[in-house]
């Protein structure tokens, strides 16, 4: 087994990245505020470290689905699935937001510095089980879609937490932070989203492929070091760069962003490089019949598909109270990675990738992805959304099914669209309560695979407390 990551250079996004550190900047981070946003006098603090917490539990049916997961970050499908073969009515967590308890510490040191850190730990409350995306994979490897429960790659891998990281913040020179920690894309989609990232009425919160620059896992990073500042309270930047804690660019990731703000209006583009991104799936039952010969566990081991995966987006908002307009679009393109991944590599979690393919983009695979929404403000308390979401793909096949653009093979050009609705009354800054609607559909190439059913709606009622 090769569990080892091949060199590379890396020094131009580096330098890049830290010649940011250095530009004139105000704080980016809100330093009266907690995770949720609770404000310093609500907030649960103690010599400068505050504890936060966010839990999201309500009932979602679902017209066409699979049987809800125990460990998959939002437990439902949400989006139809391969798997959408039933009606589903159950208890539902992380609706609108991931539940998660954390800490987190701002500490003034000399002028205008300050330390700060910030850890979170997330959890299913419908389950009582750490998020864990991989593991909804794990436990269906071998089933047909016809017996599957509902499964998704994903950030979350059970770790003990999904957020960690430290850094310093100067009112001058802007913050800069390194450990775990949300990706730049993933922070524009959730700022430009009309549904703010909710995960059970919009595309880009349903699946962590958009917000992760084209594979889910890479939502957020590990041993990322990221800055962020803002120019005169009008021009912010941004900058990424993911080690792979060796001396080459393998698994590792570079992103910018350049954006605005002025007069009531938003605007943010993003570049992402993401060199060998992994898409882990459930083992084929001739797959699981393999693994002893190869020495792997059945409880340990997915499959994966390797890429490189380069994304351009732009993204905008307009306020113009009550009302608020959100529109955006990502071009995510995926091709083969220059430098392979072996199978047996250790995935997040501790997860074992037993099965690896280093080929499946011999012709680029291109996603065009866009959305728009509006969200009205009726009372202060009264938030109501709604959203347009959908994405195009290209037909990458060759030979027999080049250039196809039926539901004859994945590979075929295909299309997906969502749209939702959704309300969100405040009765305080603790306590919230949702109720919405989004469909779902899939055509041509992007339905291959369905045997079931191509459309889904899913109409959720839900509460949310924070603190």
């Amino acid at each position: 087994m090769n569990h080892s990551r091949k060199p590379r250079r890396r020094g131009i996004a580096l330098g890049a990245l830290l010649t940011l550190s250095g530009l004139y900047a105000t704080v980016a981070l809100a330093q009266n505020k907690t995770g949720p946003d609770i404000t310093n006098d609500d907030a649960l603090t103690w010599n400068g470290i505050t504890l936060y917490g966010v839990i999201d539990v309500g009932i979602q049916y679902d017209t066409h689905a699979a049987p809800f997961s125990d460990y998959r970050p939002a437990a439902s499908n949400n989006i139809v699935q391969k798997d959408s073969r039933q009606s589903v009515l159950g208890v539902a967590p992380n609706n609108m937001g991931q539940s998660r308890v954390g800490l987190q510490g701002l500490e003034p040191l000399a002028a205008d510095w300050s330390a700060l850190f910030q850890i979170e730990s997330f959890f299913n409350p419908q389950s009582g089980q750490l998020a864990n995306a991989v593991k909804s994979l794990v436990v269906n490897n071998g089933r047909t879609a016809a017996t599957q429960t509902v499964n998704f790659d994903g950030a979350s891998a059970g770790q003990a937490f999904q957020t960690a990281f430290a850094g310093l913040s100067s009112k001058q020179y802007g913050t800069i932070t390194f450990g775990r920690q949300l990706n730049l894309v993933a922070e524009g989609i959730i700022k430009y989203d009309p549904n703010l990232g909710a995960t059970a009425f919009g595309l880009l919160g349903g699946s962590g492929t958009y917000q992760g620059a084209g594979s889910t896992e890479d939502q957020r990073l590990d041993s990322a070091l990221k800055y962020s500042g803002t120019f005169y309270d009008v021009l912010h930047v941004g900058a990424l760069y993911k080690f792979n804690n060796s001396n080459g660019t393998t698994n590792s990731a570079f992103q910018a962003d350049i954006g605005g703000e002025y007069a009531g209006a938003s605007v943010d583009a993003f570049y992402s490089k993401v060199n060998d991104a992994i898409t882990a799936s459930t083992l084929t039952a001739a797959q699981v019949t393999a693994l002893p010969k190869l020495g792997y566990s059945v409880s340990n081991s997915v499959a994966a598909t390797i890429s490189d995966n380069t994304v351009f987006s732009l993204m905008a908002l307009y306020k113009f109270d009550p009302l608020k307009f959100f529109a955006g679009y990502e071009h995510i393109k995926y091709s083969n990675p220059d430098t392979p991944i072996s199978a047996g590599f250790t995935d997040i979690g501790g997860y074992t990738l037993a099965f690896v393919n280093n080929t499946a983009y011999a012709n680029a695979k291109i996603l065009q992805v866009y959305w728009a929404g509006v969200r009205y403000t009726v009372i202060p308390k009264l938030q109501l959304a709604a959203a347009y979401y959908g994405y195009r793909q290209n037909a990458y096949g060759s030979g027999a099914v080049a250039g196809c653009s039926t539901s004859v093979n994945s590979t075929c050009s295909g299309s997906f669209e969502a749209f939702s609705i959704d309300a969100d009354y405040f009765f305080n800054k603790h306590f919230d309560a949702y109720a919405g609607a989004m469909y779902s559909g899939v055509y041509n190439g992007v339905a291959s695979g369905y045997a079931f059913n191509t459309t889904n709606i899913n109409p959720t009622l839900g509460v949310r407390y924070k603190f």
